[in-house]
């Protein structure tokens, strides 16, 4: 038996199943949420009066590896899909290819950049063939949730914002006829800011916006260049990202309600980015470069209803209250918090330096000159995509090492092991100590996330992507290690027997190991590396991501489900300054706020 007619947009108000239906949505994306904690995460989405999900779709983490497919554990799409569907939810999926999502690259692959004359989100036809590869792959996956076919699924965007990009007319009617050709009959819809509003757009696609303030008559200029079509905030931006070295950006939630309140109010529907935003974990993290490159920091707190661990905010409950009068009855219940504590601090016991590592990375990579990170020929030869590269070579000089801005994204720099400073975007020239004797020269490169939005995509290469100049001479004979820092290689390092107990002794970079005693049950935490540098945390072989000096964030969520009672393995990878200790706490530590209703407009587009 077939069901009733799914989501239409045939007139000023869209019909499910031929009622008048109003989407009160909210964005939650599985990639950044524990698979244990989904169900707790959607029923509190439930609970708040929303009858939609959303959530993007990493093709990054979906094909790893040119050819290589993952839908499995946390990468279920099906089953969290099929989850919202037993609570009761609807579901919008946005599966790009492209995304935005604070995510590297937007979550397209680095493989894609192997090819230097790549023209990502174009009919570029070794991008068309990339996509049509993972399409096939993830149509074949999600078809069995369309509403048609019984799901949960009632519309499917159009790949995401490529108004404020625009670069190849023919691109969006690829990107349509991807998914229309491969059986998706479902409601189709873009979504753009109020700029790309004015380039976006395709006939038969329903057109959203995505905005957080009510300015410049937004919503009555979708109405105009629509009209006699159902209105959507496809993406109200209940707070907003962050960035290393800047502050944690705040949208306090008398603002934020009041705006919401209004859209309500106008018949509008909308969806909440984000309703629970959750955590960047491991190296997932992008970057924003409007002239400057910043990368982005691990949390995706986004001051958004639920906070990174979950919890129920003052957001959240002014929501609930104002979502119920849309409801005719009364709202489930509220699942209760998740508990947490400050386990006791933990002391280093054991140590490996970066250069003792070494032979447990794949094997090294000799060149005549330096080779970026994604042309590497590891990974079956889909390259390094995320984490460290070191490049090594034998200098016969001191004198002046310039990068010219060839290093993406900062690189600590080694004369026989001995840190001499360091090169990124700001810093190109280093003065190396003089020498008459053959030294090696040794380079640790870190990809810190590539830009996610924008016009530079295809700039993201990462490494070292042209020639590094000694006294104006251009080094050649490379050795380049990859260090990924995937689970495989953690284990290798576990088990190595090669670890130093001295503590004393401890250099960096290197690898430090400590030990946490759980009792009982494990519970949420936040763990806080007050006095460290800058590195990366790995919880039982869990890459939890990255944490730096400057913040604001200065902490990192430990799920409890990562957590087993009795032994747990922390290791921090450490780049420049280690303490004994780790310490945890029960609340994160945000550092200093900025609210970004007093941020210049166009700072949010």
């Amino acid at each position: 038996m077939s069901r009733l007619e799914g989501l239409k947009a045939n007139s000023s108000q869209f019909t499910l199943e031929g009622e008048p239906f109003r989407i009160l949505g909210g964005s939650i994306h599985y990639f950044r949420v524990p698979r244990a904690y989904w169900v707790d995460r959607l029923l509190k989405m439930k609970a708040c009066g929303l009858n939609t999900l959303t959530t993007y779709v990493p093709w990054n983490l979906h094909e790893p590896e040119r050819g290589t497919f993952n839908f499995q554990d946390q990468l279920d799409l099906r089953a969290y899909v099929s989850l919202a569907a037993e609570l009761g939810l609807w579901v919008i999926l946005r599966p790009g290819p492209y995304i935005c999502a604070e995510w590297d690259l937007g979550g397209l692959p680095s493989w894609l950049l192997q090819d230097k004359d790549m023209q990502l989100r174009t009919t570029y036809p070794g991008f068309v063939l990339a996509v049509n590869t993972y399409f096939d792959k993830l149509v074949s996956v999600i078809t069995p949730l369309m509403f048609k076919e019984g799901g949960p699924i009632i519309a499917v965007q159009v790949e995401n914002e490529y108004g404020s990009y625009a670069k190849d007319e023919k691109y969006m009617p690829f990107i349509k006829n991807c998914l229309q050709s491969r059986g998706i009959s479902e409601l189709l819809l873009t979504s753009d800011n109020w700029e790309g509003l004015r380039y976006g757009g395709m006939d038969g696609v329903l057109k959203t916006i995505n905005l957080q303030r009510l300015s410049f008559g937004a919503i009555q200029h979708l109405a105009d260049i629509q009209p006699q079509k159902p209105l959507m905030v496809m993406e109200y931006w209940s707070g907003w990202f962050d960035v290393w070295g800047e502050h944690h950006h705040v949208f306090h939630a008398e603002d934020m309600l009041a705006v919401v309140s209004e859209i309500l109010q106008r018949g509008v529907s909308i969806n909440l980015y984000m309703f629970h935003g959750g955590t960047s974990f491991g190296f997932m993290n992008g970057a924003m470069d409007f002239g400057t490159y910043k990368p982005q920091v691990t949390s995706y707190d986004y001051d958004a209803p639920l906070s990174e661990a979950g919890d129920c905010t003052t957001k959240y409950h002014l929501l609930r209250n104002l979502f119920s009068q849309y409801h005719s009855g009364p709202l489930p219940e509220v699942p209760s918090a998740q508990e947490k504590t400050a386990y006791s601090p933990v002391f280093m016991e054991q140590h490996l330096s970066l250069w003792d590592s070494l032979h447990f990375t794949d094997k090294p990579y000799r060149s005549e000159r330096p080779v970026n990170m994604e042309n590497l020929p590891v990974n079956n030869n889909s390259g390094l995509s995320y984490g460290y590269a070191l490049y090594e070579t034998t200098i016969t000089s001191g004198g002046a090492l310039n990068s010219r801005n060839n290093i993406r994204d900062r690189a600590l720099v080694f004369v026989d092991r001995q840190y001499v400073g360091s090169l990124d975007y700001k810093t190109h020239e280093l003065a190396l100590p003089d020498s008459k004797e053959d030294r090696t020269l040794s380079l640790l490169v870190e990809n810190c996330g590539r830009v996610s939005y924008g016009k530079a995509l295809d700039e993201q290469r990462k490494g070292i992507v042209g020639d590094i100049v000694l006294n104006h001479t251009p080094l050649r004979g490379f050795t380049i290690f990859s260090f990924d820092m995937k689970p495989g290689f953690i284990k290798r390092l576990t088990h190595s027997g090669q670890w130093k107990t001295d503590i004393e002794s401890a250099t960096v970079p290197g690898f430090i190991q400590a030990r946490l005693i759980v009792e009982g049950p494990p519970r949420d935490t936040f763990i806080r590396l007050p006095g460290w540098g800058k590195g990366v945390v790995f919880i039982n072989g869990q890459n939890l991501g990255r944490y730096w000096h400057i913040g604001p964030q200065h902490f990192l969520y430990l799920p409890a489900p990562w957590l087993r009672s009795g032994e747990n393995q922390i290791i921090v990878f450490e780049e420049q300054k280690v303490e004994d200790k780790i310490l945890f706490a029960e609340n994160p530590d945000h550092g200093k706020t900025v609210d970004v209703y007093k941020l210049p407009f166009c700072t949010l587009l």
